[in-house]
């Protein structure tokens, strides 16, 4: 006698925006660092082939974020951004970022939960 198998809950949709959302911001920030390195460090310009391909599954997850508007996915991903690629000054970059970065960085992530979970009139 077996165990009956279970289905694993399903994952709430908060969460796997948050992951769309996450793996985006990676995406877009690494696609334009390609640039950056090639345009402002001399790097090879083979960097520019992950980075078009970086900044195109960018675009791509994007589109999974369930939302009624594009709009609306664009602006709250915009907080999401910034706190990314404060991240990836510290990560990548070496340079921890200040108290200023951080609060920007809160505010703007308060602002993407506005724009994310305020009531909709119907």
């Amino acid at each position: 006698m077996g165990y009956p198998h279970r289905m694993p809950p399903a994952m709430p949709q908060s969460v796997l925006t948050l992951a769309a959302y996450g793996a985006a911001a990676l995406a877009e920030i690494a696609g334009c660092f390609a640039f950056w390195a090639v345009l402002r460090h001399g790097r090879s310009a083979l960097w520019l082939l992950p980075g078009l391909a970086s900044l195109a599954l960018f675009a791509w997850l994007l589109t999974r974020v369930e939302a009624e508007a594009a709009g609306r996915a664009y602006a709250a991903y915009g907080g999401v951004y910034i706190a990314a690629s404060l991240l990836w000054l510290w990560a990548a970059e070496g340079q921890r970022p200040d108290r200023w970065d951080l609060a920007g960085g809160a505010v703007a992530l308060a602002g993407a939960a506005l724009i994310l979970a305020g009531p909709r009139a119907s």
